[in-house]
């Protein structure tokens, strides 16, 4: 659908080089980003390719609204393909998004045009975590020094000050690196999933990819361990990937199998019955570049814990206010259970947390990752960080604060 052109900026020729697409099995948080601020260009009137890898069953080239999209190679193989597309299209494009999984495309080695590396976190510890060490140090390598020196002279993008400053230790400089939140879906009748009771059973639910680096089997643990306290405490996973299998081992193992649920991929409108119903939203992963389930439930109300060592939920979560932040795997579980039997805190924490969530949209994200790509093609002048000020926010929208969530009382009753 082709909406009316709002930008001030030239219409320009954009690459998103992607690992993946929102139709890869695999995809996640960094997808998401890639897809939705690619639907705000083509909104603002720029033609957008997403070159990315292909999957089975995935066709060559499809369109996703007004994207294209183009799909070479495998998961590995996408590199070379993307460069060999850089090479041989590189002078269709005004401007290259370099997405950085781990490893980037290396566009600047054959670009003639400007490149911008787009970067969701540091993967310092997942490369030990997915593969065997002569591998990861390989990865690392390629990740923390090989890649900020062919990178030494693009400008930088991530989604949370914490990445940046895990850049700035990488060597790349922080005044190359502008700062782009990730947005939010505001679902379609919002009010009717508000509507929706809490589940009867107090529930944790974790939505993701099932990865080993996500640490699923944490919440688990935390079935387990609480087994004589919270007999009816359950565990719903929504998401889909290679470690379900594991996940549903461990749990077998540890004697909770009929407390988890694993639901795999869903709807969005069942992703988001899910979020509203649950009790609490678990992040146990020890690195996130922003945390985009965070700010999802928080549009339902529903608080989140994670770690705050993990990098970006301790900017999506203001610990104490919308969610709790944890330092260790037993506070993890503690805060945890502190919102399972606290209904007070959790209606409080999950007021602000939908008010909080609400302040991130993909309009916004999209418009500015436009501005930084026109600073960088010679268009306008680089944007300030545009922070957001939780008690700026709730003195400006104080009535939102005050919506009476009867889903909160119906479970604690």
């Amino acid at each position: 659908m082709t909406t009316s052109r709002t930008s001030t900026t030239t219409p320009l020729r954009v690459l998103y080089l992607s690992w993946r697409d929102r139709e890869n099995p695999e995809a996640g948080g960094a997808e998401t980003f890639t897809e939705r601020t690619s639907e705000v260009l083509t909104q603002q009137g720029h033609e957008v390719t997403i070159f990315t890898a292909s999957f089975p069953g995935a066709s060559p080239r499809t369109k996703h609204g007004d994207v294209d999209v183009v799909r070479r190679g495998s998961k590995f193989s996408v590199y070379l393909h993307g460069l060999w597309h850089v090479l041989r299209h590189g002078r269709d494009y005004d401007v290259i998004l370099d997405v950085q999984n781990g490893v980037p495309f290396w566009s600047p080695l054959v670009a003639k045009v400007p490149v911008i590396n787009i970067v969701h976190h540091v993967h310092r510890d997942q490369w030990a975590a997915v593969f065997g060490p002569r591998i990861a140090r390989l990865g690392w390598f390629l990740e923390a020094t090989l890649a900020p020196r062919v990178y030494r002279d693009t400008r930088y993008v991530t989604v949370s000050k914490s990445t940046r400053g895990e850049l700035d230790e990488l060597g790349v400089d922080p005044g190359r690196v502008d700062l782009v939140y990730s947005g939010n879906d505001r679902p379609k009748e919002l009010d009717r999933y508000a509507a929706l009771e809490r589940t009867e059973a107090p529930t944790m639910l974790f939505l993701g990819r099932l990865v080993p680096h996500k640490h699923v089997e944490q919440a688990v643990d935390i079935l387990a361990s609480r087994a004589l306290s919270h007999p009816d405490l359950e565990l719903h996973v929504v998401g889909g990937g290679y470690w379900e299998d594991e996940i549903a081992k461990h749990a077998r193992a540890r004697g909770v199998a009929d407390r988890v649920h694993l639901h795999g991929f869903v709807e969005e409108s069942v992703k988001h019955e899910l979020l509203a119903r649950a009790w609490v939203v678990v992040m146990p992963s020890h690195k996130e570049g922003w945390g985009l389930t965070i700010v999802e439930a928080g549009l339902h109300g529903t608080p989140a814990v994670a770690y705050g060592f993990a990098g970006g939920p301790s900017e999506s979560i203001v610990h104490g206010r919308t969610g709790l932040l944890a330092d260790s795997v037993g506070e993890f579980e503690d805060h945890v259970i502190r919102l399972i039997d606290d209904p007070a805190l959790r209606r409080d924490l999950g007021r602000t947390a939908r008010l909080y969530a609400s302040s991130f949209d993909w309009g916004r994200a999209g418009r500015r990752l436009e501005s930084v790509i026109a600073s960088v093609v010679g268009q306008g002048d680089r944007y300030r960080d545009d922070v957001i000020d939780l008690d700026a926010l709730i003195a400006s929208r104080p009535a939102e604060l005050h919506v009476v969530d009867e889903t909160y009382e119906a479970a604690a009753s």
